[in-house]
Parts: structure tokens; sequence; C-alpha cells
């Protein structure tokens, strides 16, 4: 069965199957669909999207359907243009009340068709199961509530950077809305429009504010670098990894500043460490999963045509991107029923927005996150009243 959520809001209703649209909560529970809703239930689902590898409905629209698609897609924005002129907010109203009904059904069933050519055309990556859960999880992201005020950063707004982030706040949806497609390598990019929390400023990021009572951030301890080591095939320390590195690898004979500046010279570069060489085995990682020509790492992820100077990073970076969606989808599958949700992922850190009455289930998120199949991560962990003043906490 092929089917469209009519809405990706969670209070908006129905869906489009087989020439009808049912206005009910109660969505199909598997069959196929162009993307995944916060309004569905599991990953018992095909979703095209992941098929195609993130492209567009325009990208992957069959040459018999472009002349008809075009024209949907022309008369689409006309109607949108017309709900901006008109101040009717998108965020505030389900898409399918302000459409004319035929034209609803006419892009549903256009939508259905590009879909169906989809599956049938293209092979299931061997990585759907990883990249379902995390687009369910985006999806889930991008329906919760951000809290956005300016009067905690109102001292910086007189600037010239700060003019410019108060009209980009005041001009984008207050979303965390996820590209999984952004990057060769699976790390995130937000979506023009949204709030760009990826690269927000530091000194911006108190205006973010929690629904419930409190952020909580749990990041790992140098996690690029455990990955590297876990490929390596060491186990990992508990201790802090720079810590790690100055007695195993420099003998103590350094301090774990200059430690970690020493490594990470050396992460990515071309130069020359006996010591680091000995534990961290660059050259095997590459020989393992890099052919010449595409990497495939453990996450059944594939990059192709990478040339042999960017092979560790992609393989790096990439496996522990994955590594980072593993660990959260378990969190928010525990957070599920939950007052408190995940609200932010950040490179290599998972944000909480959580309620006080559940602060006794942040000892199990914690050894959740940490508990990866490399072996248990060091994770360190933050909370604060905003986005931008996260204090170090010790459990």
């Amino acid at each position: 069965m092929t089917f469209q959520v009519l809405d990706f809001k969670k209070d908006c209703i129905g869906y489009y199957e087989d020439g009808k649209i049912h206005s009910t909560k109660l969505l199909p529970s598997s069959g196929a669909t162009w993307d995944y809703s916060s309004n569905l239930v599991g990953v018992d689902y095909q979703i095209a999207r992941i098929h195609s590898q993130g492209a567009s409905l325009t990208d992957v629209c069959p040459a018999s359907m472009k002349e008809d698609w075009a024209s949907i897609l022309q008369e689409l924005k006309s109607f949108l243009k017309s709900f901006k002129f008109a101040k009717v907010s998108l965020n505030d109203n389900c898409l399918y009340d302000l459409l004319p009904e035929y034209f609803l059904f006419r892009f549903l069933k256009a939508k259905d068709q590009i879909t169906e050519h989809v599956l049938l055309k293209t092979e299931k990556p061997k990585n759907y199961d990883h990249m379902i859960r995390l687009v369910s999880m985006v999806a889930e992201i991008r329906s919760q509530p951000v809290k956005v005020s300016v009067d905690p950063i109102k001292h910086l707004l007189s600037s010239v950077a700060g003019k410019n982030f108060h009209k980009m706040l005041q001009t984008s949806t207050h979303l965390v809305d996820y590209n999984p497609w952004g990057t060769i390598t699976g790390r995130l990019t937000n979506k023009p429009g949204t709030l760009p929390v990826l690269t927000m400023n530091r000194d911006y990021r108190p205006c973010i504010q929690p629904t419930n009572d409190w952020f909580v951030e749990l990041d790992y301890n140098a996690a690029e670098l455990r990955v590297l080591l876990a490929l390596s095939g060491e186990d990992q320390p508990e201790e802090d990894i720079h810590d790690w590195n100055v007695s195993r690898v420099f003998q103590d004979k350094i301090t774990r500043d200059e430690a970690k500046v020493k490594t990470f010279a050396w992460l990515y570069s071309q130069r020359k460490n006996k010591g680091l060489e000995e534990i961290y085995d660059k050259d095997g990682i590459v020989e393992k999963y890099w052919d010449g020509a595409d990497v495939k790492t453990d996450f059944k992820r594939v990059m192709k045509d990478v040339d042999r100077k960017h092979a560790l990073n992609y393989i790096v970076q990439s496996t522990t991107a994955d590594v980072v969606f593993e660990q959260a989808y378990k969190i928010y599958e525990f957070l599920k029923e939950k007052k408190s949700f995940i609200s932010v992922l950040l490179h290599d850190a998972v944000y909480i927005d959580l309620a006080d009455s559940e602060r006794h289930d942040l000892i199990k998120l914690i050894d959740t996150f940490k508990k990866t199949r490399y072996g248990s991560m060091r994770v360190n962990t933050a909370a604060g009243k905003d986005f931008g003043s996260l204090k170090r906490m010790k459990l």
C-alpha cells in the first residue's frame, strides 16, 4: 500500500491513499510513502526518500511526469506566496485546510506516483534500517516545540552581527529541522529557514529555552579519537582519552594539553608519530574500509569516489556520526511516552529537554548513550536553564 501523510505537524491528521483522503489520527502502521512523518508509528515502512538517498521529488520524477509535476509545483508556489502575502502562518495551520481540494488531490496523486516509481526503480540501500531510525528520530525532533526568547541576549543585539541574528530569528521557523543527507559523511545539516543550531554562535545560544525545565547535554569525550581507537582494535579507556594518551603514548613526558595538540595535529595529516601510530592504526583502517574508490563503513554507509587523502577523514567522521545517531535513537526510544525529549543533535552530543519530574532517568540516559557497539565511551554531562548556559555535572 502506498500512502501520503497530509501534513508533518502533529496536530494535522489524515492521509491520502488510493485516490481518497482519510481524516483520521490512525495512520497506516506499514506501507510505502515518500518521507517519514512524526505522525507515523514505528519503522515498518518503505520510505522512498531513503531509497533515493535524500533526493527531492523533482530530482526523481519520471520523464513522463516532468511537465505535469512542474505545473503542480508552480501552482503550489503561487498558493504559498498568497499565504505569505495574507500573513497566514503555515506553522499554525494545516496545509490541507488552506489548499483547494482539487489541487490537494492532484498534488497527492502525483506524489504517490513518484513514490511508486522510486520504489520500483531503485534498490533498497544496505543501510536502510539505520537510516529509517535516523529519519524517524529527526522527524520527531522537527515536531517538538522550540521556545525562543531574546531576553537573555538583548545586550548583544545592537551590533551588526547581533542585528543579523535577530533578523534571522524573526524570519525563520522556530523548528530544529535537519537534513540527514546534507553531507557526504552523513553528518547533519540544518534546513534553510529553520533554527541553525549546528552553526549558531555560542553567544546567542541562551535564546533557546527548554520547553520543560532543563537542557541536559550528553557529549562523548573525544568521539572521533575514540572511534579511531576502536577501529584500530583497541579497548575504550575509562578515563579521559587525552590523559590516557599522556601515559600510554607519551610516557607522562608532556601535559594533557600538549598531548591533545600533538594528537589532533597528527590525526588527519601526513605527519609521523611513532608513539601514536603504535596504537592508532590509520593505515590499517584505510586498508579495511577503503577499496581504492569507495568507503564502506560498519554502518553500511557508502561514500563513492573518495581519494586516499580523504579516506581516513570520511571513515572516522562518518562512523562517529552514525555512532551518535545509533545511541541517540536508543534514548529517543526510551523517552517515548515521557515528557522529556531530544531537542537537539549537535555533532557528537545529544541535548535533552528534561522535565524535572524525570530527572531520576538521567543515570539511565547516560548509561544508554555510553554503551556503544565499540565499547563503553566516556560521556561528559552538562545541564542548564538554557541552551547556552550549561554547566558540567559530576555524577
